[in-house]
């Protein structure tokens, strides 16, 4: 993901440097980061890093792309805070956005992502209006489209997302991107809401 995403902000004129407990430390890179830090490890090591990055991160936009997806693509997290919830207490001082945990890295390797004429659209939640702004720029420069999915509450619905679509993809062999409808058919705003058996919500003329 750092490789992939790096790779294609430094296209587009961004200066990149990586940091790895192999090659360059977390900290060097993360002091560089004037526009924003992508935090791109294992979620069993995110915390950790960035509790151990300390005051390298204050005031700086912290990206999380982590998914806490373990054995059978379960959620590690479900029950609890959300990943991003939990690297967000380890690391106050940053202003944290969830993003990018979607796709596959091979995704972002494409210039663009774009599929049938459509570019691909990054959700992101966050609370920090200027650090969202960072972000969307970030997401435009992949010749992406963001989309703003509320504030960092709801990171643990893009990573139930994910769990939910690398199992489809993975363990299925499915086409995930076929679970939800064009747009014009998935809410129609014309037609009042009437209720349905159980008390389930339909548009009138629609169906359960």
């Amino acid at each position: 993901m750092a490789d992939a995403l790096g790779t294609r902000w430094r296209q587009a004129g961004h200066e990149v440097v990586a940091g790895s407990r192999s090659r360059g430390g977390f900290g060097e890179a993360a002091a560089f980061g004037t526009d924003a830090v992508l935090l791109a490890v294992p979620y069993a090591a995110a915390v950790d890093v960035v509790a151990g990055l300390g005051a390298a991160l204050r005031g700086r936009v912290l990206i999380d792309c982590t998914n806490p997806v373990g054995s059978g693509f379960a959620l590690l997290t479900a029950g609890g805070p959300a990943a991003a919830e939990r690297i967000a207490a380890a690391a106050p001082a940053a202003r944290v956005v969830k993003a990018f945990n979607l796709c596959h890295e091979d995704v972002w390797r494409l210039t663009p992502p774009v599929f049938a004429g459509r570019p691909l659209a990054v959700p992101l939640c966050g609370d920090d209006a200027a650090a969202l702004a960072v972000v969307r720029r970030l997401v435009r420069d992949l010749g992406c489209t963001p989309l703003d999915a509320g504030g960092l509450d709801r990171a643990g619905l893009l990573e139930a997302t994910a769990a939910l679509l690398i199992g489809l993809w993975l363990g299925e062999g499915a086409d995930a991107q076929a679970i939800a409808p064009p747009m014009e058919f998935a809410g129609r705003r014309d037609r009042p809401l009437q209720s349905g058996p159980n008390g389930v919500p339909l548009r009138s003329g629609g169906t359960a």
